[in-house]
């Protein structure tokens, strides 16, 4: 990671860790703040692991709650968003339990949870979709997590509990079964 790399997530971690020291104290326009830096990684995170729309937009939404009501007993250790994305997953996790199963996103709701994300094209969103439903659902997350939410390798090997050197094989495998769809015309 470059320098200027490492002091950007330094100064971000300094961010949130600084809202949610405000949280603990009932700001909500501190909440404001940590919900607009975060939402997009929490939801992308939430709907890897759920696969239905429904189910990670409460998550995301419960995700906020518990952060307000727990903000109280964060102890900083420089790693706010793994916190974060630790009650996401925490949350997700319990909702699967109740659901007892997963149930696979179409591809109309894989297309609107795309529409959060500006810089992708719809053309871009074509392709994509087409290319995410030939990868395996660990991979798929996988490459979501890292590409689309911005997530270095470690993180995601972190929140899906996995070794680091599986999620880079699966993440280059990925990329890779993405790489030939798209020049061997396998994209439909």
């Amino acid at each position: 990671m470059s320098m200027s790399g490492e002091a950007t997530e330094s100064k971000n971690a300094e961010r949130l860790d600084y809202y949610l020291a405000q949280i603990a104290n009932y700001d909500r326009e501190a909440l404001a703040e940590i919900y607009h830096l975060t939402s997009a990684a929490v939801f992308g995170f939430a709907l890897s692991i759920l696969k239905n729309m429904q189910d990670a937009e409460d998550v995301l939404h419960d995700t906020y709650l518990r952060i307000y009501a727990a903000a109280g007993g964060y102890k900083s250790m420089g790693k706010p968003m793994a916190w974060i994305l630790t009650i996401t997953r925490n949350l997700s996790l319990m909702k699967l339990r109740r659901r007892k199963k997963t149930v696979e996103l179409s591809p109309e709701e894989w297309n609107l949870s795309w529409d959060k994300h500006p810089n992708i094209t719809p053309e871009d969103r074509i392709v994509l979709m087409a290319c995410l439903e030939k990868l395996s659902a660990e991979e798929r997350q996988i490459v979501i997590l890292h590409s689309v939410s911005g997530f270095k390798h470690r993180e995601v090997a972190e929140f899906l509990s996995l070794p680091l050197s599986t999620v880079l094989s699966k993440y280059h495998r990925a990329i890779k079964k993405m790489r030939v769809l798209l020049t061997e015309g396998g994209v439909t």
